[in-house]
């Protein structure tokens, strides 16, 4: 197969060589063509963007194609990441390729306020020598405020240290134990903005943390304090801020970006005496820029090429490394995931999933892949792991999963239990070294057949000639069994059940007549390798 990659805003040439470097990609670079971007779009595979190309619901809608959105940078504000996780599309990003570029531009506008290098610079381009008009501040015994202490804050905290300031910091999804580790106290925001000679913002932009700084807070801060904010522009109220500088209130502001993006004209910042600004240079590095197009263009790559999407953001807490070690697990748990649904053969209320296995990192991704195999079997369009459980939700399924150990003689177990509307089924598959996954159990009954293929499940009276019957008649069909194992019940059912790998799927007048069949009870279809139960 050969996967389109379109590449909507510029990037190194890095990033380029790297995907151009595989036969199986084609790379269609549309930077700054909108026109021709809605056209390639709808064969795109992929699509990477850095900040000017804004991914709308609109356009996720006319790529039937997309598997994967790259976003070269730390944020994904520009992308609809709701529309994307809806269609399954992963949506990845470069989180830790600016981190030094974007840390070091930090320091470099605390040090320009701090000094006061801006003005300075504008009165010796005057032929002015005003030494005394531009009095600075040093750097060391100063207390750094840091909003967020992800990678770029810990490294402004880490330079910061060397000028000699003290670092205190409020991050409510970082341990206290990781701060200690730092030398960072963690307070909570209001003793954050009464203690701070200089606040520093490392936030995203989500609902909650828009406006971060607003009127309430700014007339909090430490008289004289400083704002520094090359994260995103819309963390803090402008015309907040300007009222803060406008009654003295702070000292200085240093700017990096805004909201919107370019910075209006007319906006008063631009005028403004005691502001900073720059105009999104906080990435913008040679080595970054290297580093930001060969990340996510290698992160593209892969998730073409091995289906490894782990580090996206709309699939948080699994590593690529695990989807990688995991695929066949998780190719294992999609097929007995097919299977179950097959069995059960309607539509599925409920979905429990357990694994048996010594992969800490295992459980949820096997959950949504037995989830994303469940789906596919109903007919449920554009389904895949990124969106497994929001469209289970969206159907009112109750999902569940456990951890146990392994059934005997098998490293790695994996069960899938549904129930619907005309039935429950409850399927177990294994894996043992490098074997290729094979199911062991199907409703109770001990099978030994491949996770591989089109399957027959047969339930019939444990009598003599049904094994003859059914292989005549699907000889006659022309269709060649793989595999067969007859599996019988206890003494009491007389009952017993058939898992048939079979080479064609058998047309609806082949089920009807096996179905037909004095002893048979029950028969279903499944298709392991996707495709919609039979």
């Amino acid at each position: 197969m050969r996967y389109v990659v379109v590449v909507a805003d510029r990037i190194a040439d890095s990033g380029f060589a790297l995907l151009r470097g595989h036969d199986e990609i084609e790379v269609v670079s549309t930077s700054g063509d909108a026109e021709r971007l809605r056209e390639e779009i709808k064969r795109a595979h992929a699509l990477i963007v850095r900040s000017d190309t804004k991914v709308t619901e609109e356009l996720i809608a006319d790529a039937a194609n997309l598997q994967v959105i790259g976003r070269a940078g730390v944020g994904v504000d520009n992308v609809n990441v709701t529309a994307a996780t809806q269609r399954g599309i992963a949506v990845l990003n470069a989180p830790g390729a600016n981190t030094v570029s974007a840390a070091e531009h930090t320091m470099a506008l605390l040090l320009a306020t701090m000094r006061r290098v801006p003005e300075a610079v504008r009165s010796m381009r005057d032929g002015e020598w005003a030494r005394k008009a531009f009095p600075g501040a040093e750097l060391r015994g100063k207390v750094l405020g840091l909003v967020g202490l992800g990678r770029i804050g810990q490294h402004v905290a880490s330079i910061a240290k060397a000028f000699g300031m003290r670092i205190i910091a409020h991050d409510p999804f970082l341990p206290e134990s990781r701060a200690l580790e730092m030398g960072i106290e963690l307070v909570p925001v209001d003793a954050l903005l009464h203690q701070a000679d200089v606040v520093s913002l490392h936030l995203p932009l989500t609902d909650e943390t828009r406006h971060f700084l607003n009127q309430e807070r700014l007339a909090q801060m430490k008289p004289g304090a400083i704002v520094v904010n090359a994260a995103r522009g819309a963390l803090i109220d402008d015309a907040a801020l300007i009222e803060a500088l406008d009654a003295h209130q702070l000292r200085g502001a240093a700017l990096d970006v805004f909201d919107p993006e370019p910075l209006p004209e007319g906006s008063p910042l631009r005028s403004h005496e005691r502001v900073i600004l720059t105009p999104h240079l906080a990435a913008s590095t040679e080595e970054a820029q290297d580093r930001v197009a060969t990340e996510i263009c290698r992160a593209i790559r892969d998730a073409l090429l091995t289906g490894s999407v782990g580090g996206a953001v709309n699939l948080p807490g699994i590593s690529g490394k695990a989807l990688i070690r995991l695929a066949g697990v998780l190719e294992l748990a999609r097929r007995l995931g097919r299977l179950a649904a097959g069995v059960a053969n309607g539509r599925i209320r409920s979905v429990a999933v357990a694994y048996g296995g010594g992969d800490d990192d295992a459980p949820r991704p096997v959950m949504l892949a037995a989830l994303e195999g469940v789906l596919s079997a109903m007919g449920v369009d554009q389904v895949t792991i990124v969106n497994a459980s929001v469209l289970a939700s969206d159907r009112g399924m109750d999902v569940s999963r456990r951890v146990s150990a392994p059934l005997a003689g098998f490293e790695t177990t994996i069960g899938v239990k549904v129930s619907g509307k005309d039935g429950e089924a409850n399927v177990i598959g294994a894996m043992a070294g490098e074997r290729v996954g094979r199911i062991i159990q199907v409703n109770g009954f001990e099978v030994d057949v491949p996770a591989d293929g089109h399957v027959l499940v047969l339930r019939n009276r444990d009598v003599p000639g049904v094994i003859g019957s059914v292989g005549t008649l699907l000889g006659r069909a022309e269709i060649n069994i793989a595999s067969y194992h007859q599996s019988r019940g206890g003494a009491d059912t007389q009952e017993a059940l058939a898992a048939i790998v079979i080479d064609q799927p058998p047309d609806s007048s082949v089920v009807t007549e096996l179905r037909q069949l004095g002893d048979v009870l029950q028969v279903t279809v499944a298709n392991l390798n996707g495709g919609v139960a039979g």
